[in-house]
């Protein structure tokens, strides 16, 4: 039975980032556009506060890409 060692993983985006580079390193772990993502988080927000505490979350978990 073969292996396959070849799996992503989330990073924060250190090139695509306006705050912490979560939304940049989600959309490409998604492989789609970043505004796609950072227009969810903002509906999220305004809907109730899932959306702070999810960015909040994944700030802390994922590391920075390169780490």
């Amino acid at each position: 039975m073969e292996e396959n060692n070849s799996y992503r993983k989330l990073t924060r985006s250190v090139t695509d980032r306006r705050i912490a580079g979560v939304c940049g390193g989600i959309a490409k772990y998604l492989n789609i556009d970043p505004t796609v993502v950072r227009i969810g988080f903002l509906v999220a927000l305004i809907c109730g506060s899932i959306g702070f505490w999810a960015y909040l979350i994944v700030w802390i978990a994922a590391p920075e890409e390169g780490r």
